[in-house]
Order: structure tokens, then sequence, then C-alpha cells
């Protein structure tokens, strides 16, 4: 033991907490030393192999103690104190809903680097922020909050409104029903962040909050984002949980020289402030930055992240394999017929295709990327989208985007929307009423699925007409794709409304859809979309005998 303190230095004062925790004399697991002590799992290992012959194991070898604890009992460290642990006894009530909001949240996305922070944690990121900042009236922007930190921010502040930028459909539902349910001022977006922030969230935010993956792709993409949402960089701040083992410091450096390249400066930082329910490798921890902007900080481009590898696990990661290879593109666009290719395809199988007598036989399917396709409408004839490579969870979207009346793509065949009927119904159900789709398995190979949406010409009825009006502008803003739909299917039904009494009825209607567009409102809310269509066209348009005779 003397060996191993003296061969870290300085730095062996990390060590002595996990002598400090087992000096107790009671029975801890590896994984209880690393919570408690946020000392790396290798680090506890460490000290556990240096203290072989003098701790005892249970019979499970899962446990240990020590057998003489009053021999470091001397082990026990000063530590700088929390900077917000004297506010929790204020916060009881707050802190209680977030350990029921913490247990119940739908399970981490090992894919996406999830690992969740503890009720304590989101409490005490709430506590800093109210601390530190001027929250009255204020935004808070969560670029990904798998953390629930939205939620806990607006239970200790009122005042301040959240915004969460997310892809994970589950965490927005469930963000979202919390929010309704406890009167919080929080609002969900979908979005790939790879591709950017949605329209409505860029540049409106005071403040912006990210817990990014712990790559250093992952973690300039998600810093890039919270700047992009900043209303005004050099009066906001940006704050990032940032964590990485000790045994590691060249990641760390690379990592912190991403951020300085972006002009931040680090005005604060807490070590260990977060801790997660896991991550064990880093010691279940991580550091709070508090990050400004300065002149020098560039603004960040849309698209920036696209070819970026910013998991550690998953489709996502450095060492993901999975994309499309060209004979399997080639046989994807053969078959589909796409004028257009949307996405990375390989260089080949973008070629024209040569006929029998060595001419051409076909002209090269025209190239769109993946962030121009859902940004803005383009013109695209048959389009197949490839979304193989990690982007499978933007299929719906994607499809959605269309101009035309046919699109196909192609994900993996372990996609939840592809894989069996409950989640082929849930696209389904998302693409309804405007398209009717077709799972072709197995298509190009086994391990793919190419999924074809063909367009239904008309709605069953007003209202899958003022949805199909809606589906078919998806780039547009909802609240001006319903306006301008119930003014024209009014007209179409005999029964016309002008602009002002359709601006007021949407305004009654669906006051919760302010700001969004069809591609980044969460899926969660798609059935509720389809009931206000049904509402406004049973207020606007249908007679009191139709609608007692429906």
């Amino acid at each position: 033991m003397t060996d191993l303190l003296t061969g870290h230095g300085v730095g062996a004062a990390r060590l002595h907490r996990v002598l400090a925790a087992l000096a107790d004399g009671g029975w801890w697991s590896p994984r209880e030393l690393v919570r408690r002590t946020a000392v790396a799992h290798r680090g506890v290992q460490a000290v556990l192999d240096a203290l072989a012959g003098e701790v005892a194991w249970d019979t499970e070898g899962a446990r240990v103690r020590l057998l003489r604890p009053e021999d470091y009992a001397a082990s026990e460290r000063p530590e700088p104190a929390d900077p917000v642990a004297h506010l929790l006894d204020g916060f009881a009530e707050a802190a209680a809903e977030l350990g029921r909001l913490v247990d119940e949240a739908p399970a981490s996305r090992t894919d996406l680097d999830h690992v969740a922070a503890t009720a304590g944690t989101a409490l005490r990121r709430a506590l800093l922020l109210h601390s530190r900042f001027a929250l009255e009236g204020a935004q808070l922007l969560c670029v990904g909050d798998h953390d629930l930190t939205s939620l806990a921010a607006t239970l200790v502040h009122p005042g301040l409104r959240a915004v969460v930028v997310d892809i994970d459909e589950r965490m927005l539902a469930y963000i979202d029903d919390a929010a309704r349910r406890l009167g919080l001022p929080v609002h969900c977006h979908f979005a790939d962040l790879r591709l950017g922030l949605p329209e409505a969230v860029r540049g409106q935010a005071d403040l912006a909050f990210t817990d990014p993956p712990y790559t250093p792709d992952g973690v300039e993409l998600f810093v890039r984002r919270g700047l992009e949402g900043l209303a005004s960089p050099q009066l906001g701040r940006l704050l990032l949980a940032y964590g990485a083992s000790e045994t590691t410091p060249a990641l760390t450096a690379k990592t912190q020289s991403r951020l300085s390249a972006l002009g931040l400066v680090t005005e604060a930082l807490w070590p260990d402030f977060n801790r997660y329910l896991g991550a064990e490798a880093i010691g279940a921890a991580s550091d709070m930055y508090v990050l400004r902007p300065t002149g020098r900080t560039p603004s960040a481009g849309r698209g920036t992240g696209a070819k970026a590898r910013l998991y550690s696990r998953g489709s996502n990661a450095a060492e993901a394999t999975g994309a499309l290879g060209a004979s399997e593109a080639r046989a994807v666009l053969q078959r589909t017929g796409a004028e257009t290719a949307v996405g990375e395809w390989p260089r080949a199988a973008l070629e024209p295709a040569a006929g029998p007598d060595g001419g051409r036989e076909s002209p090269a399917p025209h190239r769109v990327r993946l962030e121009t396709w859902l940004e803005s409408p383009a013109e695209a004839g048959h389009a197949a989208v490839n979304l193989t490579g990690g982007w499978d969870d933007l299929l719906g979207r994607a499809l959605l985007a269309a101009p035309g009346p046919e699109a196909a793509a192609v994900v993996p065949a372990s996609h939840t929307c592809v894989r069996d009927q409950a989640g082929q119904r849930e696209l389904a159900d998302l693409l309804a009423p405007r398209f009717r789709v077709r799972f072709l398995r197995g298509t190009p190979q086994p391990r793919l699925t190419t999924v074809q949406a063909v367009e239904n010409t008309e709605g069953d009825g007003w209202a899958e007409e003022l949805l199909l009006h809606c589906q078919r502008r998806a780039h547009g803003r909802l609240t001006a794709t319903l306006r301008a739909g119930l003014v024209r299917v009014s007209s179409a039904a005999g029964r016309p409304v002008n602009k002002r009494t359709a601006r007021q009825a949407v305004a009654a209607a669906v006051p919760w859809i302010s700001g969004h567009t069809l591609l980044d409102l969460p899926a969660h809310r798609m059935p509720r979309l389809r009931a206000a269509a049904a509402d406004l066209v049973a207020r606007t348009i249908t007679t009191e005998d139709e609608t007692q005779a429906g």
C-alpha cells in the first residue's frame, strides 16, 4: 500500500478516499466504493489489490472489508465544500419529486452513451443555476436531457423556462408528460444534434446545459449546439458536465483543447460535481464546467457533426461498422427507381448504370445531403434515403420530408420501427394519413430492411385532408400550415373561413405547436395533432347535424 500511494505522488489523496471508506469497517463492493469516492474503478481495484492480505471477502466474493480498519482510521482527508450543499434543506419537496422522476424514467440507451445521473445530481445542478444566475424570465436550453435537468431546474425556479432537444423519443415523451403533470414550463423538440438544432430553438436561450457523450467529438458537437442556441453568446453561459478517468489525462487534454479552440473561457470548474448510477470506469462522476463564450467563439454552423463519431458504443462509435456497401446501395437504388439519393452513398453506386451495349441505361441519381433534406423542401421525384451507419432514428422524419409521392429508406433490420409488428404499426401511424408503407425485409441483405412509402392521393374526410395538407409541407411551421390548410379545406367543403378566423381557431386548439414543424415535433405529440385537426374541422367546417350524424 505504501508503494501504491508513493507511486501516485500528490494524487494519492484520491486513493485515501477509498481507504477512508473502508476504514468504517463495513462491507463494500467495488462498485459501491467507486460511487462513494468518485475514484475510477481501476484505482479502487488497485487499492484492493494492495490490501490483499488485509481484507476479507464475503462468501460470494462480491464484497470486501478491512480486517483491522483501525489501521487506516487516519486516511480521512478534508474535502472542498460542496457549492450548493447548504441550499438542499430548502428544497425537500423538489428532491422527493426528482427521486420519483429518476426512478421511473426510461432505461438508458447504451448506443447513446446514456448513464443516468442521480436525483441528487439533478437537484444540485438546478441549485447551481438558481444560485449563480439571474433566472427569472430566462430560458435554459438542454442539449440532450437524459438526466432530467430541465425538470429539476424549473422545479427549483418556476420563473425559468426550459427547452429540451433530444433524439430519444422515450425521454421526450417522459419529460413532456412530467412537465404537464407538474405544471412546469418545459418544451420538447426532436432532433439529431449532428444535423443542428431545430430552427425555432436557435438563438433563443440565455443559458445552455449539456451532459454529452464523453468523446472529444461528442463534447465539441454538443457544446457547439449549445452555443447555437444562445441568444447572445457574450452574455450567456454554457454549463458542461464532462468526466474522464484520472488515468487518461491525455483524453481530457484533447477534449479541453477543443473547448479552447472554440474560444471558451472556463469561468468555473467543480470536480466530481455530477454523480451517476453507473460509469464506474470514470469514478461514476464528472466535473461541472461553467463556460463563457468570448469574441473568438465562432457561431456554430449547421451540419458540423454529420460525419462525427460521437459515442463510445453502438452504430456511431468510432470503431462501428454497418454502413451500406456499394453493391447493396446499387440494389436499393435500382429496386426503388430512385431519382434522388439522400445521405451518404458509396460513390460507385451513384454512377450512371451501363446498358447492354455499353451505353448509359439511366442517369445517375441526384445527390442530396441528409441535413439539407431535413432542413428545407427539395425537388426530388422518387427518393431513396440511406439511414444505415447510425441514422435510423430519423426514419419517420426522413420519409415525411419527401416532397414527392413516393420515397424509400434503408435501415438496419434491427431497428425498432421495422423489426416487429408493433414497431411497424408505430411507424405507419406516424406517417398516416399521407403514406402507406411496405417493409421489404432482407433487401438487399438480411441485415437491412427497405421501407417504401407511397402517398395517398386524398384523405378520408376533411380532418385527414387537413393533416395531408400539413404533412405535404412537413418543413413548414405547423401554425402556418394548419392555418393555410384550414382555409383551403373549409373552402373545398363549401364553408370557407378567412385567415383571421383560421388563425384564432388554430391558436385556441393547439397552442403547444408554436415553433414546431412536423419534423421536430416529438412522435408522442402526433396523436394529439390528429385529434386537434378533427376538432378544428368540427368547429369550423362540420355543421351540428353532420357532427351528430357522424
